[in-house]
């Protein structure tokens, strides 16, 4: 086989939860358009199967799911479901995130439990319930998505002259966990030939206000923010045999940010 075939997902089968989201649309852009067959779950059934049409409308082979990643009955149900349809999976996208700390550090206690039970407790079930699957079939690849905020400190002074909330622990919190979360899954599925990575995202554009854009572009080596096409590549390359011998790793997509 020759190397950029290796790269192809043709005949495989992918779950990218929070999938109609600012990272989410280009990871299932992205293994759809390198030939897999797209399950994309959330909470909200109408706006992702919007999503999903307009993603068949361009060729893709993409399906909305519905599943509540803080509720372990919804999980199970999802992979109940999934795994009554197709025969395999071959890639799981743990991509969903609550943010339910809108106050930053002076949100109440219940918020930070809230968002334990999905971007932790939630994480750790749908791994186990599809990595288990995987581990029967000998294959797959789990890619969990991480950030440069559970890497890294905060730097308040990008916020500054901003409305905007920083400083919220819950996130910094999960998104160091799954960073190491990311190699225990990897130690513990290894053997049955499960690979799982880590993607450390950071620094995607949003419409954020002018000062904080600036002051951001100055923090990476490429000078400036991600776009809604930087984060394929490497989905690509994680999901397909490419990376077949890549399992534990943490691998920055942040324009050199975390490496200053």
């Amino acid at each position: 086989m020759k190397v950029l075939e290796t790269f192809s997902l043709n005949g495989k089968v992918a779950l990218v939860t929070g999938g109609a989201g600012l990272y989410g649309r280009q990871i299932v852009d992205a293994l759809a358009e390198a030939g897999a067959k797209v399950f994309v779950a959330a909470r909200s059934r109408a706006a992702l199967e919007e999503f999903a049409a307009s993603r068949r409308e361009r060729g893709s082979d993409v399906e909305a799911l519905t599943f509540d990643q803080g509720d372990e009955k919804s999980i199970l149900a999802l992979r109940d479901e999934l795994l009554g349809r197709v025969e395999k999976l071959d890639v799981l996208v743990n991509n969903a995130v609550l943010r339910s700390m809108k106050e930053g550090y002076k949100s109440a206690a219940e918020s930070f439990a809230q968002s334990m039970q999905v971007n932790a407790t939630g994480l750790f079930i749908i791994t186990r319930a599809f990595g288990d699957k995987m581990a029967e079939q000998k294959s797959g690849s789990i890619i969990n998505i991480g950030s440069i905020q559970g890497v890294c400190g905060e730097d308040a002074s990008l916020y500054v002259g901003t409305d905007m909330i920083h400083g919220s622990p819950d996130y910094y919190f999960h998104k160091g966990g799954v960073t190491n979360f990311s190699r225990f899954i990897a130690s513990y599925y290894g053997a049955s030939q499960v690979r799982c990575n880590c993607v450390i995202a950071g620094g995607f554009s949003n419409n954020q206000p002018e000062p904080f854009l600036s002051r951001y572009k100055e923090r990476t080596f490429l000078g400036r923010m991600a776009d809604d096409e930087d984060l394929k590549g490497l989905m690509v390359y994680l999901a397909s045999d490419a990376s077949r011998y890549m399992t534990g790793a943490n691998i920055a997509l942040d324009g050199g940010y975390t490496a200053k």
